[in-house]
């Protein structure tokens, strides 16, 4: 097993490469405790120095692709939240609540299909990917659960695809 004083040989060469492909110093800084934090806790890792080198680049190289990812995975979201706010019409607060209230109401299914092609902004087929359907199986989720969530804030009730507020 890699020692903690093979791992602190190699830290100002970590903090020099993590300092190259970070935005910033704090970043770079953060990146390089979380590689050794992972490192010290995995049992397989080199046990050479020679080979412990690489292998920490690429622990260091994945941890942050894998931050990046996240950053752009919440920006997207936080994108789609502000797109959807901004489709239902103006900022009216009462009707983002109802609307809110509404989703919650929602089966399990209509809710994870809504979120992710209305609010993630992911195409069909990447949603089917995601829930492992066919593609027309999202289609017809979708319009399914965009009818139940209108009929739950415009006050009437569709089950089943049959409207029962109504005579």
């Amino acid at each position: 097993m890699a020692s903690l004083t093979q791992i602190e040989v190699l830290l100002p060469e970590f903090r020099a490469y993590a300092t190259a492909i970070c935005a910033s110093a704090d970043d770079a800084e953060d990146l390089v405790q979380d590689a050794i934090e992972r490192a010290l806790r995995t049992e397989n890792r080199p046990t050479q120095l020679d080979a412990l080198r690489p292998w920490m680049f690429r622990v260091i190289r994945n941890l942050h692709y894998d931050e990046l990812r996240k950053r752009r995975v919440r920006r997207e979201y936080l994108a789609a939240e502000k797109r959807f706010s901004d489709e239902a019409g103006t900022s009216d607060a009462a009707r983002d609540i109802l609307i809110r209230m509404a989703l919650e109401k929602l089966p399990a299914d209509m809710r994870e299909v809504l979120c992710l092609v209305d609010i993630m902004g992911l195409k069909y087929a990447e949603a089917a990917d995601v829930m492992n359907v066919a593609n027309g199986t999202v289609m017809s989720r979708i319009s399914r659960a965009r009818k139940a969530l209108l009929a739950l804030v415009d006050g009437t009730d569709v089950r089943d695809g049959v409207e029962s507020g109504r005579k």
